[in-house]
């Protein structure tokens, strides 16, 4: 699958799991809401204590399934390298991603209040390889 496909199916569709590394070697999986940014960059917010970042800041690694709202019917799995983005670099990829997710906030010193004290963060990853090719 192209990327500029998958990156059309995730702009679109806003529900995944994130795949990332345990220390151990094991798989952790984390159900998410992604978007995507004008760069291309997949993004995830999250909070900085989440186990999903530790495990990024020691192995970059990252898959991301994304399906449709039905969970049943189309679904694309993007594989690649993962950013973490801190405060206060992060608070406007944060804001981007709440927009492009559910519109204008009511109060945005709320929002954005609500993020610091969270401690929130913004995985940013850069796909390199997007599927299936083919169903069945």
């Amino acid at each position: 699958m192209e990327l500029d496909a998958a990156r059309a199916f995730l702009r679109e569709h806003h529900h995944s799991v994130l795949v990332t590394t345990r220390a151990g070697g094991g798989v952790q999986t984390s159900p998410v809401v992604h978007t995507v940014g004008d760069d291309g960059r997949i993004r995830v917010s999250t909070r900085e204590g989440a186990y999903k970042v530790r495990n990024l800041r020691r192995d970059p690694t990252a898959s991301l399934c994304a399906f449709t709202d039905n969970f049943f019917g189309p679904w694309i799995q993007v594989d690649g390298r993962a950013t973490i983005i801190s405060l206060p670099e992060a608070m406007d990829l944060l804001v981007a991603s709440y927009r492009m997710i559910a519109g204008e906030h009511e109060d945005w010193d709320e929002y954005r209040s609500a993020m610091q004290r969270d401690r929130r963060c913004i995985i940013a990853i850069d796909a390199d390889r997007a599927g299936p090719d083919r169903s069945g």
